[in-house]
C-alpha cells in the first residue's frame, strides 16, 4: 500500500511536523511579500513615470503638489512632497540634506520585507537538513529496534527526511528568486529617485532665490 504525501506527514514524528510547520510559516508569509511586493512596486513605478511627466511637462508649483499628494506610492512624489512641505524655499545645501534624508525613507519602503525573503532563502534549506537528519535518524533508530534492515522499517524515516528536504526547498527556491528580482527592481527605482533629486535640487534652489 502506497502512502500519500498527506499520510506520510500525518504519520511523522513530532519533531519533523515541527519542521514541516516552521517552514509552511515561511513558505506562506514569503507568499505574501512575494504578491505583495508585486503590487507595490509596480503601483510605484507608474505613479513615478505619471508624476515625472508632469514635472517635466509643468512647473506649476501647487499643480505639482496636487499631483504628488495623489500619488503615495511614487518615491519621486514623496519626496518632492516631502521637501517642499518641510521648508520648499530653503537653501541648496538644506535642499540636499533633506533630499538625503527622505531619499533613505523612500529607499527603506521599496526594500521592505525583502530581509524576510532573503532569510527565508537562506535557512529554510537548513531547516529542511535538520528534519531530513532527523529522519534518517528515526531510520536507523527502527532498524536497531527492529534488527532488520528492511524496506518496511526504514521506509517511515526515510520518507520524512525526503518530505522535509523537499519542504525546505519549495519554501526557498521561491523566495531567492522573488528576492533577487524585487531587490532589483527596488535599486532601479531608487537610482532613478536619486537622479531626480538632482533635478529638485535646482528647481527648489530657484524657488529660493
Amino acid at each position: 500500500m502506497q502512502d500519500t504525501a498527506i499520510q506520510l506527514i500525518l504519520q511523522a514524528g513530532y519533531v519533523v511536523k515541527a519542521v514541516l510547520l516552521i517552514l509552511l510559516f515561511f513558505s506562506v508569509f514569503s507568499w505574501a511579500i512575494i504578491f505583495y511586493k508585486h503590487r507595490y512596486l509596480s503601483a510605484a513605478t507608474k505613479e513615478s513615470e505619471s508624476f515625472l511627466r508632469a514635472f517635466r511637462t509643468g512647473r506649476d508649483i501647487k499643480g505639482l503638489l496636487n499631483t504628488a499628494k495623489n500619488l503615495n506610492l511614487s518615491p519621486l512624489a514623496n519626496v518632492f512632497k516631502s521637501v517642499y512641505i518641510e521648508e520648499g524655499r530653503a537653501n541648496r545645501d538644506e535642499v540636499k540634506r533633506m533630499l538625503r534624508r527622505y531619499e533613505a525613507l523612500e529607499a527603506a519602503k521599496l526594500e521592505s520585507y525583502l530581509t524576510f525573503l532573503a532569510t527565508t532563502g537562506s535557512t529554510t534549506p537548513f531547516i529542511g537538513l535538520f528534519g531530513t537528519v532527523w529522519g534518517i535518524m528515526n531510520a536507523f533508530r527502527g532498524i536497531g529496534t527492529a534488527g532488520s534492515a528492511s524496506l518496511a522499517v526504514v521506509a517511515p524515516g526515510i520518507a520524512e527526511a525526503l518530505i522535509t528536504t523537499a519542504a525546505g526547498l519549495v519554501a526557498a527556491i521561491p523566495a531567492v528568486i522573488a528576492y533577487n528580482y524585487y531587490l532589483s527592481r527596488a535599486r532601479r527605482l531608487i537610482i532613478e529617485m536619486e537622479d531626480f533629486s538632482e533635478e529638485l535640487i535646482d528647481f527648489f534652489s530657484a524657488m529660493a532665490q
